[in-house]
């Protein structure tokens, strides 16, 4: 893939995301899509994604903003800076107790590109920063 095409792809996996069109945004995913959540282990597969989404839609409301997005020369790498807005909806399993709070995080994410489509997804953030702001402290 070009640069400009990668470009492009991580821009429509944050704009779908924001959108909350998941059928669109499991589209931009390779069957076998490796998914490295943030402190948490690796899931493979679309189907393991859908099921993530569904516990995101169920615990959050993020949307995700000024992203930055970095391709390697050869296009099938691709890295991503942003900020998560977001409120808590629901307790998500082994965290705190959900009472609709707000937070802004700082994160970041690295893609492998295969296709024309995201092959990984790793995601980072700080969550001690997240618990402290959810926590209110």
């Amino acid at each position: 893939m070009s640069v400009e095409s990668t470009r492009e792809l991580i821009a429509a996996y944050y704009h779908t995301f924001n959108a909350g069109d998941r059928e669109a945004f499991l589209a931009l995913l390779t069957d076998d899509v490796v998914h490295d959540v943030n402190q948490g282990g690796r899931e493979i597969g679309k189907g393991a994604f859908r099921v993530f989404l569904e516990r995101m839609d169920r615990c959050y409301r993020e949307d995700i903003r000024d992203v930055v997005v970095m391709v390697s020369d050869d296009g099938t790498r691709a890295a991503a800076e942003f900020m998560v807005h977001g409120t808590y909806l629901a307790t998500d399993d082994g965290l705190p107790d959900a009472s609709g709070q707000t937070y802004v995080l700082p994160a970041g994410a690295f893609f492998d590109i295969r296709d024309a489509k995201v092959a990984r997804i790793s995601n980072y953030y700080n969550l001690p920063d997240w618990e402290r702001q959810v926590l209110g402290g």
